[in-house]
């Protein structure tokens, strides 16, 4: 049998597993777009999450355009747009302001990053992420982030967390999300201890829709992730340990600050690691 029949009949072979198992395979792009689709849907009929449906489609239809443009002008192809549209929505449900324009800048911001804050191939910074902390830092009159919590309903809270939690693990990142998550829980008893507050307290805003979007988009994003599972433990952590400092500093939006401050820099140096130790292979 020749390499282009063995071809041939692979391409024909049945699939194996499951239908739920190929849905929630590493394959299917779709998988986050989906829980972030869930934690707004969830959010806004419970507990009216938006500012507005209109700035939320204004922020995913800027980041869609966007992404279609500047991949044409960059790249010579429009990419998969599920990226894009998981930053729009992002901007939609974390910014918060009575205007409309911040949502299209924020978008315009987060998609532009992508393609212009490069180094050796590779942007240094989430999208949303990073432009959510300069139009913080840019236009705080403007701008704010999301601050509301489930409230005392546990459902929601629950739905968000096991789709959530099914979904990292299948895409393999679930070690992040688990390691930040217990590092917040420790540090918000040495929170405690050092301020006084009651431990619940401290440790609420990780239960609230804008961490969801943290622990589970930002953080694990694999484009701007270290390389080794041990490096990004480690990273998740470090941004952890900056957000509880940045926090006993009274700052609301540390999570945002902390992740802006450590991840690029915890890549810059997986990129030179990498680099250096090819360098020794080829000498």
């Amino acid at each position: 049998m020749t390499p282009v029949t063995t071809q041939a009949a692979a391409d024909h072979r049945p699939q194996t597993g499951s239908a739920l198992g190929r849905f929630f395979s590493l394959e299917n792009r779709y998988l986050p777009p989906l829980l972030i689709t869930t934690i707004l849907l969830v959010g806004q009929f419970g507990f009216g999450l938006l500012e507005s449906f209109s700035r939320t489609l204004l922020a995913i239809g800027t980041a869609i355009l966007l992404e279609m443009v500047l991949g044409r002008w960059f790249y010579g192809k429009v990419p998969n747009l599920a990226s894009a549209y998981i930053t729009g929505i992002s901007v939609g449900i974390l910014d918060r302001s009575p205007e409309f324009w911040p949502y299209a800048l924020t978008s315009a911001l987060a998609i532009t990053s992508k393609y212009v804050l490069r180094w050796r191939g590779r942007h240094l910074w989430n999208p949303s992420n990073f432009a959510i902390c300069a139009m913080l830092l840019l236009a705080p009159e403007y701008v704010a982030t999301l601050s509301i919590q489930w409230g005392n309903t546990l459902w929601p809270m629950m739905i968000v967390w096991v789709l959530g939690a099914l979904i990292v693990y299948r895409v393999r990142r679930f070690h992040i999300t688990a390691t930040y998550v217990v590092s917040f829980v420790v540090l918000s008893a040495l929170r405690s201890a050092i301020t006084g507050h009651p431990f619940l307290a401290e440790v609420a805003p990780i239960t609230g829709p804008m961490y969801q979007l943290f622990i589970f988009f930002m953080i694990t994003d694999p484009k701007t992730t270290v390389t080794p599972k041990w490096g990004q433990c480690v990273v998740a952590v470090v941004v952890a340990v900056v957000e509880s400092v940045l926090r006993l500093a009274q700052n609301v939006d540390a999570a945002f600050y902390a992740l802006t401050i450590v991840g690029p820099a915890a890549l810059v140096i997986d990129i030179w690691w990498k680099t250096r130790k090819q360098a020794r292979v080829r000498t």
